[in-house]
């Protein structure tokens, strides 16, 4: 568990990441000294605007060449590259330099979970630490890159990709729940087994605590308990088909005037 009271924050960005002016992608570098770690973390997805926008892009968008190996999704990649080039990573280096021998997190929800992926990936390709030293923890990310891009990031860790490896909770992920841990890079016995209860609430809640609010209210374990809204999920998920049917038929258009 975090220490808390021995965490440091080194730099915090916020940076626009897309079309939209509104849309932006965020990220920190932290120093917990408890835990003697140095911490990358990345938010997740902001708004609905900006999940239409990731959503369209990474479906209808040409993938990246990523330095690792393969490609990735654009969004991602530009959007990461807004968050991490620069002033934090820069923050990040300077912070491994003043602390060599403390072990490297990297972390993210959700659309952090790609920005995360991708950095956990350069640091080590690049020679900023080593694959033993650096862990990387995602949630509820979804596939960074192609199949190449998965291969290539698995030998530096033990269509689009899930890369190894997977803890699934097919349940409300409360204590004591069950998982999977599945090391395929897809696996029909993890998140491949989900084709159609497909729930916001379950994407924004982890360990029965709501991501966004827990986290508001300082990582304490007496804020309150969440229940799964299914009328949200019914309402957020038509709107979701509706848009992306509607991306569809602009493509198919788009495409059939080209010819």
């Amino acid at each position: 568990m975090l220490d808390h009271s021995s965490v440091q924050l080194v730099q915090q960005t916020t940076v626009a990441c897309d079309y939209f002016e509104s849309d932006t992608c965020s990220g920190f570098v932290a120093v917990s000294h408890g835990d003697n770690a140095i911490i990358v973390a990345f938010r997740g997805t902001e708004d609905f605007t900006q999940l239409v926008s990731e959503g369209s892009t990474t479906a209808f968008e040409s993938k990246i060449p990523f330095a690792l190996g393969g490609e990735v999704a654009e969004y991602f990649y530009d959007g990461y590259n807004a968050t991490w080039q620069g002033s934090l990573k820069n923050s990040f280096l300077n912070t491994t330099n003043a602390y060599p021998s403390y072990t490297i997190w990297v972390t993210g929800h959700s659309l952090g979970g790609a920005f995360a992926t991708l950095a956990a990936s350069e640091i080590v390709s690049f020679g900023y630490a080593s694959a033993g030293n650096v862990i990387l923890y995602t949630f509820g990310q979804p596939r960074v890159g192609d199949a190449a891009f998965a291969e290539a990031r698995d030998k530096i860790f033990e269509g689009y990709t899930q890369h190894k490896s997977e803890v699934w909770y097919n349940n409300d992920m409360t204590v004591g729940s069950t998982y999977v841990e599945c090391d395929a890079d897809e696996s029909s016995s993890c998140s491949d087994s989900n084709w159609f209860d497909l729930s916001i609430s379950d994407h924004l809640h982890y360990f029965d605590r709501s991501v966004s609010g827990y986290g508001d209210d300082g990582c304490v374990d007496s804020f309150k308990k969440w229940v799964v809204d299914r009328k949200l999920d019914e309402k957020v998920n038509a709107i979701w088909q509706q848009k992306i049917a509607e991306l569809r038929k602009d493509a198919a258009k788009n495409a059939t005037l080209t010819l």
